[in-house]
């Protein structure tokens, strides 16, 4: 696929919609997005290349954009090999190219690529420029976002932003979103980006003095409107803040009796007026989706099964994830079920303590086998809890 974004920069990324898992964890129902773009002006420079699998394809896009010319050089801004999976057979399709990353690129392509680059490297660093004739491109490091070597390139003459992997999402290029790049973008964040919420700050402030009218991602679309909502979304996230006020119900239930006490406690809540009730059953639904719904809202109910004398393996493995994801500002309510001896509620507590700025509610609810009329109360009371707050 090849549009122009301008009169000088062409898109020749590619889709792959035969992918069922990106990076091998997350479901990509609407494919995944490699983008890569050609920069055409009396110098030509390739940014970044595309996963191994769609490498032939690629080539052909670059060939058909080149019309006939050479490029001078390949900008590689992220390392990972869902970017620089191309990069040896473009560099062996061109003989002349040069590459042009930071000290910490050239470090880690050591480790995934056997690439003779004597003579045909080009080191820059932070706000480091290249000129490329009309175009001088300039270089912002971005470490940790999401990895040491990543950096971002700004084109002043176009106001282009060639962001690396911020402001991607999950999807083609031509994925139907029906709720709008927000909510697989915030899904792609949260799981992939969201610990480095400090250092996406860092980079958002390096930015701040560049006038930016195109953010071209290397996942998701080319966004050239309203670009100032795409970056207010990246500070809120970035910051940990809540997105919107709600709650979400993450549910571990074995048999089915903590989650239809789990649905009736969404109904109890929905009465008292919670602004939005999310549910999400962690054994069956993508749990990505449920972080993504955890960092969206300002309330979390964590309510599971014990087992073990601990808490049922998926609950285990989302309080786990809120922990490497750096969830905090939020509330938390627990809820546990139990036949004999519940521990779900004593195993999730000292979890959930190495979080950050978050308020657990007083009233831990504890439920015997199945809900009974005798348990309602004790729902009614943390709903208040989490409702009047």
């Amino acid at each position: 696929m090849n549009f122009n974004i301008s009169d000088s920069v062409v898109y020749i990324g590619v889709d792959d919609k035969t992918l069922d898992l990106f990076e091998s964890q997350y479901i990509v129902p609407e494919g995944m997005a490699y983008n890569s773009y050609l920069i055409k002006d009396e110098k030509i420079a390739i940014m970044d290349s595309v996963d191994s699998r769609k490498t032939y394809e690629w080539l052909d896009n670059l060939t058909k954009a080149l019309d006939g010319k050479t490029p001078d050089y390949i900008v590689v801004q992220h390392v990972e090999p869902d970017h620089s999976g191309s990069l040896a057979a473009v560099f062996e399709k061109y003989p002349d190219m040069k590459l042009v990353g930071n000290a910490k690129t050239f470090q880690m392509l050591g480790q995934f690529f056997d690439i003779d680059l004597g003579g045909r490297s080009v080191t820059v660093k932070d706000g480091g420029e290249l000129s490329l004739g009309k175009h001088t491109l300039k270089f912002y490091t971005a470490p940790m976002v999401h990895w040491p070597e990543v950096m971002m390139t700004y084109d002043p003459t176009d106001k282009i932003l060639f962001a690396a992997d911020a402001f991607g999402k999950f999807g083609t290029l031509d994925a139907e979103d029906d709720e709008g790049w927000a909510c697989e973008a915030r899904r792609y964040y949260f799981n992939i980006v969201g610990k480095y919420g400090a250092q996406v700050q860092a980079v958002l402030k390096k930015l701040s003095g560049c006038e930016i009218k195109t953010i071209c991602s290397l996942h998701g679309p080319v966004l050239n409107e309203n670009i100032s909502y795409y970056i207010d979304k990246y500070n809120t996230w970035s910051k940990y803040e809540p997105e919107d006020k709600g709650i979400t119900i993450a549910c571990a239930s074995i048999h089915g009796n903590t989650a239809a006490a789990a649905q009736k406690f969404k109904e109890i809540l929905e009465k008292k007026g919670a602004e939005k009730v999310t549910f999400f059953d962690l054994a069956r639904d993508d749990m990505a989706e449920a972080i993504e719904d955890a960092f969206r809202y300002d309330r979390l109910v964590l309510m599971s099964a014990s087992y073990d004398g601990g808490v049922f393996p998926p609950m285990l493995a989302f309080v786990n994830k809120l922990v490497s994801k750096g969830y905090k500002n939020r509330t938390i309510a627990i809820i546990e079920n139990g036949s004999w001896a519940p521990s779900a509620a004593r195993t999730i507590k000292p979890i959930i303590e190495q979080l950050k700025d978050i308020k657990l509610c007083e009233n831990t609810v504890t439920i015997k086998s199945s809900l009974k009329d005798s348990d309602i109360p004790n729902l009614e009371k943390l709903a208040d809890e989490l409702v009047k707050g």
